[in-house]
């Protein structure tokens, strides 16, 4: 990994802040800083599985009444009810090819819309916003 070199001007409370934290934690200011920036920045959408990244690195975009709009959907009833039907089957091996394919479908579709509303609901904690937890 390549290491930049970055100088800022802190504020002294900031500053005094980390310094004590390093101290208190017997670990050098500058992994503290780091740490610090680290658990401060937007959350990342590149963990994700490759097939939801760039959905989940346009929500980065977004203004802030639309990621609330995201992270306070629903999935349909409907949906899920089928989604619960078609494990049911497929637990019980009474499910057919063309449902096994629907059932790949949903899945995929419910981890894209729960990583969504999960990255919709950490951007605007990293933006200011109280979210429920």
């Amino acid at each position: 990994m390549t290491v930049q070199s970055v100088t800022i001007p802190l504020p002294e409370a900031i500053y005094l802040r980390l310094q004590q934290t390093a101290q208190s934690t017997r670990q050098s200011f500058t992994d503290v800083v780091v740490r610090a920036v680290q658990i401060g920045s937007p959350p990342r959408w590149d963990d994700a599985p490759a097939e939801f990244q760039a959905d989940l690195a346009a929500l980065d975009r977004l203004s802030d009444q639309a990621l609330w709009q995201i992270a306070s959907s629903r999935q349909s009833e409907s949906e899920a009810a089928l989604y619960q039907e078609l494990l049911n089957r497929n637990a019980n091996d009474t499910i057919t090819q063309e449902e096994r394919r629907e059932l790949t479908r949903l899945r995929k579709d419910a981890d894209l819309f729960m990583l969504r509303k999960a990255h919709a609901a950490a951007l605007l904690r990293w933006r200011g916003h109280q979210t429920l937890q």
